[in-house]
């Protein structure tokens, strides 16, 4: 148990200043959430972001995670009031159905989104930093052989959180230095990209603000490439496809700020450092400067970087020529076209062959003008990146290892939280302290990312999080009903929960995130399919009539209740 809340109200008696030093040497949870969410979902969804919509989608992170933030301040506040575990607590005063679905979207959610990290990890090992060193790097057999080389030196660090105080400061300070690493690498490209006048500032703050109508619309400069496309259906064909990418984009960009695992990690590692009622407001604060700060930097950098040397550009290395009869042929280098490369053409011809086969469209030939666009669409890696931004270091490859550290750190930082909060969940889940042979155990669970080489043959091994995360925002809004029920629980927070003016507040922020996030999560698990089947409207249903069934269990059981729960 830590001294931070003796440090805290000595700092309040002595004044302001003294409080903000207190916060600033004993912050720590906000740093292992930036950890956590600054991985490969968040460094793909900028890339991307870049990529289809240049700096006019600057303002979908930051704004995603300030929703973040009103969430896991509302997470923070009801651990710290009841000092217990939160699972507990929605089991036997909210709904038993919420608790278990929390835990386990948790789970299944660090399980999935583990196999990014490693592929990102592996990507930028042998394409950034140590190109050439690993032998036949797209063999199954190299793939498979180094990311477990990746999880015993992940699994060596995290296990130190189990060694109570210092081990868990231990992690933290290490944490928080991967931190650090990834904001400087992306500062140092962002401050190289000013100095030669490859970024508009001016149109970039402009974006900071909210602009809902991209969900809609494509960005000015794709509005632009489509206007040369002369055949009417053609250009709505190729409107509606840029729509549809930008919106998925944009909801992967909000699931992989924050997701239903961060929500899991927030009051386990606030407990895990001794915090109590005491530290509410400190925790507040360290959200702040921990999460906020170095997630709005990071990933602004990222988006400011890719949409410098890819916004509505051709993808380089591909040449689009007209063929025999008025079709179009898209050939390669006639010497050096890597297994990247060629991929990348296959994706293209894909995309223009399901446009031949669009219904109405069939008899219509794809012209320069549509290759054109859709070679703008395709998926940029981090190797691509690194490379266009090789000409701003002068060709030395500093661009190559400083963006290549910054991604490691990510993908490593975040493939040793996903173990961490694996190792909180199955504790929580058998009802055994956290610590020992069973929370060893859990971490283990997160090590599913080692198999993404048999999960994933996509070129970009950083879209392949892209995906994952448009599937895990669907699982964000079981956290945020859950807690916005806790936090007004008569029955579990008693005379600690808001009253008066305070409980508005909380209410209105907290409404506005589950408005934003549980239209878009809904939306998107509403519309999710596989082969063909409804799946993702099957299992909103079923999840509606369990959560029914175990509050009509809770009403019998109790008589009362708070929150969602029948008021008396």
């Amino acid at each position: 148990m830590d001294d931070s809340g003796r440090v805290i109200e000595e700092a309040k008696r002595r004044g302001p200043l003294s409080v903000l030093a207190a916060y600033l040497r004993l912050s720590g949870p906000g740093w292992l959430q930036s950890a956590l969410t600054l991985g490969g979902g968040s460094l793909a969804s900028a890339l991307y972001l870049g990529v289809i919509g240049g700096n006019e989608l600057l303002w979908v992170q930051p704004l995603a995670i300030m929703l973040g933030v009103v969430m896991l301040s509302a997470i923070s506040y009801v651990t710290l009031s009841i000092e217990s575990s939160p699972f507990d607590g929605i089991r036997r005063h909210i709904n038993p159905v919420l608790a278990w679905s929390w835990l386990l979207g948790a789970l299944l959610a660090n399980m999935i989104w583990a196999l990014p990290q490693y592929a990102l990890a592996y990507g930028v090992l042998t394409e950034n930093l140590l190109p050439g060193v690993v032998p036949y790097p797209d063999s199954l057999t190299s793939k498979l052989a180094v990311s477990a080389a990746i999880l015993l030196v992940v699994a060596f660090v995290t296990m130190q959180y189990d060694r109570p105080g210092k081990g868990v400061r231990i992690y933290e300070l290490t944490l928080k230095l991967m931190v650090g690493a990834i904001m400087a690498c992306f500062l140092a490209v962002v401050v190289r990209l000013t100095l030669v006048g490859a970024i508009d500032w001016g149109s970039a703050l402009a974006a900071l603000a909210p602009n809902p109508r991209h969900l809609f619309e494509p960005t000015s400069g794709f509005q632009e490439a489509l206007a040369g496309i002369a055949d009417v259906p053609a250009r709505s064909y190729w409107r509606a496809t840029i729509v549809d990418e930008q919106r998925a984009l944009m909801i992967a960009a909000a699931s992989a700020a924050v997701g239903i695992n961060m929500t899991f990690l927030m009051p386990y590692s606030l407990l895990a450092k001794g915090w109590t009622s005491t530290h509410r407001g400190f925790a507040v604060f360290d959200l702040c400067l921990g999460l906020l700060a170095p997630f709005a930097i990071g990933t602004a950098c990222i988006v400011l970087a890719a949409g410098s040397q890819f916004y509505t550009k051709p993808f380089e290395g591909l040449t689009i020529a007209a063929g025999k009869e008025g079709s179009i042929e898209v050939t390669l280098p006639k010497e050096g076209a890597s297994a990247r490369l060629r991929r990348s053409r296959d994706e293209l011809a894909a995309m223009l062959e399901r446009r031949r086969d669009a219904p109405g469209l069939e008899e219509t030939p794809v012209t320069f003008a549509e290759a054109r666009v859709a070679s703008m669409l395709l998926p940029r890696d981090t190797a691509e990146l690194a490379a266009a931004l090789d000409s701003l270091f002068k060709e030395t490859g500093a661009s190559k290892t400083v963006f290549g550290l910054g991604v490691l750190a990510m993908a490593v930082s975040t493939i040793s939280l996903l173990m961490l909060i694996s190792g909180f969940a199955l504790c929580e889940a058998l009802g055994v302290e956290r610590g020992g042979r069973w929370f060893r155990l859990g971490m283990l669970l997160a090590s599913t990312g080692v198999l993404w080489p048999i999960v994933w043959g996509g070129a970009s091994k950083a879209y392949l999080a892209v995906i994952v995360g448009t599937v895990g925002y669907t699982l964000l809004p079981i956290a945020l009903v859950t807690f916005a029920a806790m936090l007004n629980s008569k029955a579990l927070l008693g005379d600690l929960r808001p009253q008066g003016f305070t409980r508005i507040l909380w209410n209105l922020a907290l409404g506005a995130a589950l408005l934003i996030t549980g239209s878009a999560s809904l939306w998107t698990a509403w519309n999710l399919t596989l082969g063909g089947v409804p799946v993702g409207s099957y299992a909103v249903a079923a999840l509606a009539i369990l959560v029914a069934i175990g509050q009509a269990a809770m009403w019998r059981r109790k008589g009362r209740a708070g929150g969602l729960v029948r008021p008396q």
